[in-house]
């Protein structure tokens, strides 16, 4: 078991000391005041960890402190590690990001679409073409999640036992047959739609590589990496490390809440949100991205192919705002485009919080998120563990590391 540690001072990879200080003072009021329990922030330029801090507790009720080495529930984090299982695989010739993915998993063949009305009435009609491998990567299949409370087709999921996007006690392969089944809300390629299709991307890794998810992500992937904490489950002298999972009240404060099952191996194995990692995995996994897929002399994937994942895939160059579903368009995702499963900033000049053209990332369900600026060498990652209703962490957290640097 490794830990992050702080590199160097701040003033050595030009960062300064007292905005980051301010950083800190404005998270610690987060946790003083009762919105979060506890967070851990990294910033790191050239790869050098140059402001590490761990402040508030990770068990509210047992006082634990958030210490460097905690595990935290990353969620929709796992996306990006999903994206490059996939990247693997095509890397060797055993797919294609322009497969059809009924060529891999036939019960996507024939796809339906959306095309009126809702519940016993809603009428369906022929997909104007397949859904692709590279639809799934940019979330442009036509899925949907149905905790959105938007679209008919979202009400048949959470009909279909969906809402929490697997059916209970299904695995992946059953849960995938049942996405499959599901009218698609638009043609692919045609609109962007944060959904399920990550959990479809895992299964085919499973189908492509004979593999269990769990397996070809530690063989491929975190084995590699050197991610000894990162996986879908934790072993039992780790969960004293595993932070507890909250999520915001009706007056702000927060409460526990139950999550994914993460003690013993889960029968669903989440490409979408499955994962539990330490700040130090993390902070490799980042490494390898933006050193162009190499790592400590270990390389997983070319340099174009991690250009090609954190570059805009999405058509014309669009903005997720325009270009997305009626529930995305709104003021955070201006200037955003989206690769294979990070966004992408397309034009700093609109984006909600400062950012540089080309910067990349995602974050986590209960309030994780990373992004790695290319033009600056910049590298950030924030730990906490609250599935928020009002809580807006990130915005600030942006604006705050963009005041820190200097040069």
């Amino acid at each position: 078991m490794a830990q992050l540690r702080q590199d160097v001072d701040p003033g050595e990879a030009g960062l300064d000391g007292g905005a980051l200080e301010r950083l800190d003072r404005h998270f610690a009021r987060h946790v003083d005041e009762g919105h979060l329990p506890g967070y851990l922030v990294a910033v790191a330029r050239g790869g050098r960890v140059a402001h590490l801090t761990a402040y508030g507790l990770r068990d509210v009720a047992a006082g634990l402190p958030v210490e460097p080495d905690t595990l935290w529930r990353i969620y929709s984090m796992t996306k990006p590690v999903t994206a490059v299982a996939v990247l693997l695989l095509a890397q060797e010739g055993r797919l294609s990001l322009d497969d059809r993915l009924d060529r891999h998993l036939p019960v996507f063949a024939d796809p339906r679409v959306y095309d009126g009305g809702s519940g016993t009435g809603m009428r369906t009609r022929p997909a104007a073409g397949p859904i692709l491998i590279r639809h799934l990567l940019t979330h442009t299949a036509g899925l949907t999640f149905g905790f959105y409370h938007r679209h008919p087709v979202d009400a048949l999921y959470r009909e279909s036992g969906l809402e929490y996007s697997v059916p209970p006690g299904a695995d992946l392969a059953h849960t995938v047959e049942v996405y499959a089944r599901m009218p698609l809300q638009f043609d692919p390629g045609t609109q962007w739609n944060y959904s399920v299709a990550s959990n479809v991307l895992g299964r085919v890794v499973e189908v492509v590589s004979g593999q269990p998810l769990d397996a070809f992500f530690t063989e491929r992937i975190l084995g590699p990496l050197g991610m000894t904490d990162t996986g879908f489950h934790i072993e039992p002298e780790q969960a004293c490390r595993l932070a507890e999972l909250y999520r915001e009240t009706d007056d702000g404060g927060i409460e526990p809440v139950a999550g994914l099952p993460v003690h013993g191996r889960p029968r669903f194995l989440s490409g979408s949100g499955g994962l539990v990692s330490s700040a130090y995995d993390f902070h490799r996994f980042m490494e390898m991205l933006r050193r162009g897929g190499e790592l400590d002399g270990v390389r997983l994937l070319p340099a174009e192919a991690v250009a090609r994942m954190t570059r805009n895939q999405l058509p014309g160059d669009a903005i997720l705002r325009a270009f997305g579903a009626p529930v995305h368009q709104e003021p955070g995702n201006d200037g955003l485009g989206f690769g294979f499963n990070v966004s992408v900033v397309v034009d700093p000049s609109r984006t909600f919080a400062p950012s540089r053209a080309g910067t990349y990332g995602w974050t986590g369900a209960a309030t994780t998120a990373f992004w790695i600026d290319p033009d600056r060498d910049l590298t950030v990652q924030f730990m906490s563990q609250v599935r928020p209703r009002t809580l807006k962490v990130f915005p600030e957290l942006r604006r705050l590391v963009h005041e820190a640097v200097t040069d």
